[in-house]
Order: C-alpha cells, then structure tokens, then sequence
C-alpha cells in the first residue's frame, strides 16, 4: 500500500479553514492545589464524531461533566453555538459507562424519558420513539423491563434516549467498556450506523484505541495530569472500517506510540521526584 500514515492520520492544522465550531473548549480545571487540565484547548465541529484518550485519570470524566455544564470549570469557558454552555438552554445527552436505565419504566418509557422532560407533545414522543427503536434494534421489546434485557440492550436503550431528543451534543463516556468483545463490536457499528442516519456533535471517551479509530473523525490524545492535549489527528479513512487492514492498524498503532511516551515520560519524572 502506497498510502502513509500522514495520509490517513493528519494533525490538526490550527491555520486551517473551517466552519465555525459547534463546541469550543478553552479550559484550565483544579480540586484545591490538584491542578487537573491546564490550558485544555479544543473545538468540535456540527456532526464530528470526535474521540478523546489518554492515560488513566488524566481527566477525560471530569472535561465531560464540564462539557455537560455539570462542573464550572476553574478557569476559561466552554462554549456551545457561541454562547457559553447552560445545561437549561442546551440540548446535551449523556451515555454513562454504565447502563442508565430506569428499572420501573419499560423499554419504550425509558427511551421517551428526554423527550417527556423537554414536555415535547405526546404524538412527537410516540414518533420519535417508534423511529429510534427500529434504529437501535429493539422492536419487539418495548414493552420489556431493564432487568429482562441484557447489558448490551440496556446501552440500546441510553443511545437511543440520546438520539431520540435532538441532542444539540451527545457525551459518551466510554459506554460500552463493561461489554464482552463481540457486543462491544456489535454495538460500535450500531452507534456508527444511528450517527450517520441522525448526524449530531459525539464527544466519546475511550481508553480503546482500536475503539477509537473505528469510530471517529478526529483523535484527541490527553497527556497526563495537568492534562492538554499530547496529540490530534484526523482520520480520514472510509468507513466502514476495517480493524486489520494496514492503514488502520498504522494508524492504531501511531496512537499507541504517544500512549507509550506519555507514559515512559510520567514514570521518569516520577523517578527524579
């Protein structure tokens, strides 16, 4: 293959021409003296499925519930549109690592809960949640309870609730970590295959690599704490994607390199402290 792994992993240009961002990232975080991102700068563009890594506790949870409007950043702000994020104003989602599923409510009900929240009419909610549940695969089990569906369907379930409402932004963070390898798989090309029939804005959080370079647009590799950013590539191989074909395993396995500095550069600081 006469393609290199410029060609298919570029990194960013800062000088490059773009559309105005859907999300812009200037922040610098800290618990006390702990100081957990330093100048952490990033933008996201409307519909880019973007993936963010890095080391164990570098801070990818809390850059989240950040992005989320959960936690008020120490310093700099997050904007979304513009305008800085208000979780009351913006329509934001979020995939936990966990099933959220609420265990009273059926399969139907739990889907539908964004969209009951937002106070969307009744025979919006009925449509929208017929037209998702055929997406993610789930007909025949509406009328299911979470404790009758496996782990994978419960994840159905969440991506579909975050899909259903419109989300202005839909935070994922690594949801599907506790799934066994052939449902992790399964459920990647699921998420892909909604994404590209319901095109919004994806942050996902993965400590995967190959997870990674599946499923995104552009790789953001963190650095560990203070975290910025070690890394940035765009990916421009054709999808669907295929885990052993050369350029993407050049491409994994550049990602893995950084990984592996990252590391080899905090165990010899450690040394010398």
């Amino acid at each position: 293959m006469n393609e290199t792994i410029r060609d298919i992993a570029k990194p960013a240009r800062p000088d490059e021409k773009r559309a105005e961002p859907k999300v812009s990232v200037d922040v610098s975080h800290q618990f006390g003296t702990y100081v957990v991102h330093d100048r952490l700068q990033f933008s996201v563009r409307e519909n880019e499925f973007l993936c963010i890594c890095g080391p164990s506790g570098c801070g990818k949870t809390t850059l989240l519930d950040m992005l989320a409007g959960i936690l008020k950043p120490s310093r700099g702000s997050i904007l979304i549109d513009r305008k800085p994020v208000d979780p009351k104003r913006d329509n934001i989602s979020f995939v936990f690592q966990e099933p959220s599923t609420l265990p009273w409510l059926t399969v139907r009900d739990n889907i539908a809960t964004g969209l009951r929240i937002k106070r969307a009419p009744a025979a919006l909610i009925r449509q929208k949640v017929e037209d998702i549940i055929d997406l993610v695969g789930l007909r025949g089990f509406e009328k299911y309870y979470p404790h009758q569906i496996s782990g994978g369907m419960k994840q159905r379930v969440a991506i579909a609730r975050a899909f259903a409402t419109d989300a202005d932004l839909i935070l994922m963070d690594e949801p599907f970590v506790s799934l066994d390898q052939p449902t992790r798989e399964r459920m990647q090309r699921e998420v892909l295959e909604i994404w590209e029939h319901r095109r919004r804005t994806i942050i996902f959080v993965t400590h995967n690599l190959e997870e990674a370079v599946f499923l995104g647009d552009r790789i953001i590799i963190l650095s560990r704490k203070p975290a910025r950013i070690a890394a940035e590539y765009e990916v421009s191989l054709a999808r669907p994607r295929n885990p052993l074909a050369s350029d993407f395993t050049a491409l994994r396995a550049q990602c893995a390199r950084v990984l592996h500095e990252l590391q080899g550069a905090s165990s010899a600081t450690d040394a010398n402290q």
